[in-house]
């Protein structure tokens, strides 16, 4: 009978392979075909707005994060209850923020997330600080490392904001609209440090348990 860690590891696979086929693969061969045609050439396509293909595209990060973090928690054996929290919320919450209505922009929503994103980055950065005076050796270098991602990714939030609002500012709109390669490099440099924050508390837990 297969056991949970093995569904785990099945469905974690699923995820990668889901996220990094169409998520990234496909991104390469769908924006590569139609960066310069019309919505109507793109119509006549498998990737038309109203096929399957468009969708798995459109759904590959999304779904597929949550398809991979449900395939770890079961790997490393978390409780069920929390599998099917993770799981279930976060397929819902998605299909809710997915229902919000995007045909009108409504400034003052934004401006209310805008600045409630900022408040938990004062938070998060507050107990961050906190946490950091009991910490000791790599705990410290891993919990420094985490600050540096926090501090690229909020920085990529406002850039990517003025980048998405821009174009319901009249006076904005009147400027060329730049390329959003900076606000990726930002979030990429987020996830870096995050990365080597979490990859530094893994070594220092694997020397510690090593004999």
């Amino acid at each position: 009978m297969i056991s949970k860690r093995e569904i785990g590891i099945i469905l974690l696979w699923v995820g990668i392979v889901y996220m990094v086929v169409m998520g990234w693969l496909a991104s390469w061969w769908f924006a590569a075909t139609f960066r310069d045609v019309t919505l109507a050439q793109v119509a006549e396509t498998a990737w038309a707005l109203n096929r399957p293909l468009f969708w798995l595209w459109v759904l590959s990060v999304p779904l597929g994060s949550v398809v991979a973090g449900v395939g770890i928690l079961l790997r490393v054996g978390s409780k069920g209850s929390h599998i099917w929290s993770f799981g279930v919320g976060m397929v819902l919450v998605l299909a809710l923020i997915q229902l919000v209505p995007t045909g009108t922009h409504r400034p003052p929503v934004f401006g209310v997330v805008g600045g409630l994103i900022l408040a938990l980055f004062l938070l998060t950065v507050w107990f961050w600080a906190r946490s950091r005076a009991n910490l000791e050796g790599p705990a410290k270098t891993a919990a420094d490392l985490r600050l540096t991602g926090y501090v690229w990714l909020i920085i990529a939030m406002w850039y990517l904001c003025g980048t998405l609002a821009a174009r319901y500012l009249s006076a904005f709109g009147e400027l060329a609209q730049g390329s959003p390669v900076p606000v990726l490099l930002y979030l990429a440099l987020g996830w870096l440090f995050l990365f080597l924050a979490q990859y530094t508390e893994a070594k220092s837990v694997s020397r510690s348990h090593s004999p």
